[in-house]
Formats: C-alpha cells, sequence, structure tokens
C-alpha cells in the first residue's frame, strides 16, 4: 500500500513539475518550482471520469495523452526561455520563419560543442519527456482503480481548481495554493493570431496613411545621417556596471562632437520592439505608424506611403540605405523608394571575419564614402544605416582602425590584434562584458568618423533600434532607447532642445515618447512640416 502511494506521488509530482518550471535568466536551462499546474488538475478529473465511465483507458489514450503532454511541456518551455532571454513571448505565425536565419547565426558564433548539445537536446529530451511522462500517466491510469485513490485524487484535483478560479476572479483572495500560469493559453493566443491574420482583419485595423512633408529648411545643403544603433539600449546608460565600462569611449566621442565644431543634443525613446526584430523600429520611425509585430510590418509595406525617406527625396536629396545585414534580395525595400541599396553584396567586404554577417561598421563607413564619392555635385545625401558590430553575442568585437584608408584593404588589422579580438567567444551565462566592448567599438568608430569629416555639413541621427536581449537587459526591463543628434546647425538643435531634448550625449532619464511619434519632431526640427503633418503629431 505504502509503495503504491509513492509511487501515485511520484507520478504525479512528475505530471505537475513538467509544467511549472521557470527560466532560469540568462541560460537555456529550467529551475523547478512549488507551484501547481491547473492542466495537471485537470488531466487527474478526466482520467478519473474516463475510469468511471468508460473503463480503463487503452494504450492508444495513454500515447496520445502523453504526446500531447510533451506538446505542452514543449510549449511552456518555449514561453518561459523566450521571454525570459529574448524579453517578449513568440508569434508563431511570423517568427517560425526566422528562426533558420536566427539559428545559423548563433551556430557560427557558439563553440561546435555547444552546437552539438543544442541539437541533441533539442531532439532527445522531447523523447526522454515522453517516456516519462507515458509512466506518470500510466501510474496515474492505474490507481484510479482503487475506490479511495480516485477519491482522493478527485479531492486534491477540485481543491486547486478552486484554488485557481478565486485567486483569478478576484485578486483580494489569498494565495493558499501557488498556482502555475496554464500553459493552454499560449497556444489558443497563437491561434487566435493565426486567425486574426488570415481572417484580413490586421489589414482593416491600419491607421490611415498621412502624408509626411518638410521643406528641410534648416538642414538644406547638410548630409544627413539616420544610424540606428543595433541593441542600443536605455540600459547602457541605467545600469552602473554599463556605465562605468563605457565613460571613456563616451568622452572620446563626446571630445570628437566639440572638437569638430559641432554639439548634440540627447532625449530617449520608447522603441517598438525589444531584443531583437529591428526593422519594426526602422519602419516606426520612417513611417511614424506605431508597429509592434511583424504581421503590421508586412501590411504597411503592402501599401504606398510617404516615409522619411520620401520626404528627403522631394527635397532634391538623394536616398541612400546601406545595410551590411542584407545578405539577401530585399524586395520590401521597394517600400520605402530608395535610390540606392548597398547590401552585403554591394559593399565587397574582403576583410577578416567577424561574427554571422562578417562585415564591421567601421569598413561601412569607410565603404560609404568610396561609394558616393563620385555623386552628382551639390546633391545632398540621406542615408539610412542600421550597424550591425553590436549585434548579439556581441563578441568578437573588431578593433578600431585608426588608418581609414587601411580598413578598406584585406588585411585591415595587425594579426596581433587580430589574434586578440578573436579569441574572445561570447560568454553565454555573461554577455554584459561583450555588450559593452560592442558599444566601446561603435562609439570609438563614430569619434573617428566625426574627426575624418571634421569640415563636412552633415547631420547625425543616432538612435537605438531595441533594448538587448533580456539577457544582458535583464527581466521587465523598459523598451527605451536613446536618440542623439549630432549637428553644427544651431536652429535645428534648439529647435529639438524645444521638444525637450537635453544638451549633451546624456539621454533623458524618462522616455519622451515613443518612437514613431519621434518622425514629426525629426521634421519640424529639419524645417517647417505641412499642416497635415502638425496634426498628426
Amino acid at each position: 500500500m505504502v509503495v503504491r502511494w509513492t509511487v501515485l506521488a511520484a507520478a504525479l509530482a512528475l505530471l505537475n513539475l513538467s509544467l511549472t518550471f521557470v527560466n532560469v535568466w540568462p541560460t537555456l536551462f529550467v529551475r523547478l518550482t512549488p507551484a501547481v499546474s491547473i492542466e495537471t488538475a485537470l488531466l487527474v478529473l478526466v482520467m478519473v471520469l474516463i475510469r468511471v465511465r468508460i473503463g480503463p483507458p487503452s494504450r492508444t489514450v495513454l500515447r496520445t495523452l502523453g504526446v500531447l503532454w510533451v506538446v505542452l511541456v514543449v510549449g511552456r518551455y518555449a514561453d518561459v526561455t523566450s521571454r525570459s532571454l529574448y524579453g517578449r513571448d513568440i508569434n508563431l505565425y511570423w517568427d517560425v520563419r526566422y528562426m533558420p536565419d536566427v539559428s545559423s547565426m548563433l551556430a557560427v558564433v557558439a563553440e561546435p560543442w555547444m552546437v552539438a548539445a543544442v541539437v541533441a537536446g533539442a531532439l532527445l529530451l522531447p523523447l526522454v519527456a515522453y517516456v516519462l511522462i507515458r509512466w506518470a500517466l500510466g501510474c496515474v491510469s492505474d490507481a484510479t482503480h482503487d475506490r479511495w485513490a480516485r477519491r482522493a485524487l478527485t479531492g486534491m484535483a477540485t481543491v486547486v481548481l478552486a484554488c485557481g478560479i478565486a485567486q483569478r476572479v478576484d485578486a483580494r483572495i489569498p494565495e493558499v495554493l501557488e498556482i502555475a500560469a496554464p500553459v493552454t493559453p499560449v497556444f489558443m493566443n497563437q491561434a487566435r493570431r493565426f486567425v486574426y491574420e488570415l481572417s484580413g482583419a490586421g489589414v482593416r485595423a491600419l491607421p490611415p496613411a498621412t502624408p509626411i512633408t518638410s521643406d528641410l529648411a534648416r538642414v538644406r545643403g547638410a548630409d544627413v545621417f539616420l544610424v540606428f544603433i543595433e541593441s542600443y539600449g536605455q540600459v547602457s546608460w541605467d545600469r552602473p556596471a554599463f556605465v562605468t565600462a563605457l565613460a571613456s569611449s563616451r568622452a572620446r566621442l563626446e571630445a570628437a562632437i566639440r572638437d569638430t565644431g559641432r554639439e548634440v543634443v540627447s532625449a530617449s525613446v520608447e522603441s517598438s520592439t525589444f531584443g531583437g526584430e529591428s526593422w519594426l523600429a526602422h519602419i516606426s520611425l520612417l513611417t511614424g505608424a506605431d508597429v509592434r509585430d511583424q504581421d503590421t510590418n508586412v501590411r504597411l509595406m503592402a501599401q504606398p506611403r510617404d516615409t522619411m525617406v520620401t520626404a528627403f527625396a522631394r527635397q532634391g536629396y538623394r536616398t541612400v540605405a546601406v545595410m551590411p545585414g542584407l545578405q539577401r534580395e530585399w524586395p520590401e525595400g521597394r517600400f520605402y523608394r530608395f535610390d540606392q541599396v548597398y547590401g552585403a553584396h554591394e559593399l565587397d567586404y574582403r576583410g577578416p571575419p567577424f561574427g554571422w554577417w562578417d562585415i564591421t561598421d567601421q569598413y561601412v563607413f569607410a565603404r560609404l564614402d568610396a561609394l558616393l564619392r563620385g555623386r552628382r555635385s551639390g546633391q545632398p545625401l540621406f542615408v539610412f544605416f542600421p550597424t550591425i558590430s553590436t549585434h548579439t553575442p556581441f563578441t568578437p568585437t573588431p578593433p578600431y582602425q585608426a588608418d581609414w584608408k587601411r580598413i578598406l584593404t584585406a588585411t585591415p588589422y595587425d594579426a596581433e590584434e587580430l589574434d586578440r579580438a578573436w579569441s574572445q567567444p561570447p560568454d553565454w551565462l555573461n554577455l554584459g562584458p561583450g555588450y559593452t566592448q560592442a558599444l566601446d567599438y561603435i562609439h570609438t568608430t563614430l569619434a573617428g568618423y566625426l574627426r575624418l569629416h571634421a569640415r563636412r555639413d552633415f547631420v547625425m541621427i543616432l538612435v537605438g533600434d531595441h533594448q538587448p536581449p533580456a539577457a544582458v537587459s535583464g527581466e521587465d526591463a523598459s523598451w527605451d532607447v536613446p536618440v542623439h543628434v549630432i549637428a553644427s546647425r544651431r536652429e535645428l538643435l534648439d529647435r529639438l532642445l524645444h521638444h525637450g531634448f537635453r544638451k549633451g550625449l546624456s539621454p533623458t532619464t524618462q522616455p519622451l515618447m515613443k518612437i514613431n511619434a519621434m518622425l514629426p519632431v525629426l521634421l519640424d526640427g529639419f524645417g517647417e512640416v505641412s499642416s497635415n503633418l502638425a496634426a498628426h503629431r
């Protein structure tokens, strides 16, 4: 008797623990919790009901329940892990298509044994889980043959369900039991997204197109660079360890701004994405629409829209997108109507590889100068450039090359500094040092570029696309990112100060607005905007 009750308790514990674990930040591992699963309570009641009404469940039924339970376990793992490390939940409708690319990117920078371990775990762990769960289901099924066991199981399951329902109906009810968040709603939410998208409701929910115009009087004649710095989040200004590590490179950047006769104003805004999917931040700023998911992004791109790009094109600017991370065709690029798009192929990088994309940010700046050297005399430029050297996992970080002419050659670095850079594999349990090292590199690159073009009249807007993944920024981090505008045009900077920007490189501690709302603010700083855009703001 004691053995049977012990085995039953072990089986119930296994089923419960399989749906109540949480992620161990910032790893792929999990830890067990004392919480209770509502799905386990429902399963127990179903098995009791099957025994009473039909008889002992067949092997086919138990196998089917085992497979379904493994699906729930996988869903639980994906849910807690993605929210802990990535900072948001997964949208299967849109995210699945990018998973092969993300996996390939991480496989390139990870150690071979880590890749092998992840692949082996993905293949073997579900099989091991099925074997254990099938055993536990068999134990519970056998126990329901005993009348007293059925009563005990029914009573325990009823108490769990009652507590779970009561706590959700009224938050003031004390938590007699810690009830874990059920897994089933995760699958229901994914199904709801599929239905919403396939029904066409998403397209109908899009905001109306708004004309985006400005006479650009306050930047007329100057080249304008819109640089999205990958993973540049507010956490780099808020966390003391990051602030200390970046103090020197930020001081060098401020000195370069000051020494070249320029000034900088800064702010903080709320990005439309977190930890990834940079293009959502790009389109939000360039169109003025709040785009927070891939479905809205695709719908928006299927329609003709004015953007910041078209606003500059109307004023005679040559519009250029420099996208070192672009390794394949980009049909969506037609939406923005750039005059020229330079992807990885056009940039023709021949130096040593760094990370998944190989190309370094310093090379892109130097290569852009070379590519545009023969442009039509007097025609100003609007350049859109999303950087990549600060992308997860941040290392190996390329060295900074003070000789900008050498950066364009096939041997941009000495062997010693190259070996030193390559000897820094990512520490997956502590990505913070690699993150600050990568930001240090982009600060130094920007400072060098400003000094290289000390007499050139340009406006540079630096925007963080999103916070780094939660593995770096921490749990429950904000979605805020810094914005800096560097220029020598006092009227432009004064106009931005009027909108709440502050002098210097340090951004505001609280976000001024959402990133999409910054479009009309920037265009107002650049020149006089139309009444339509002013109303939109």
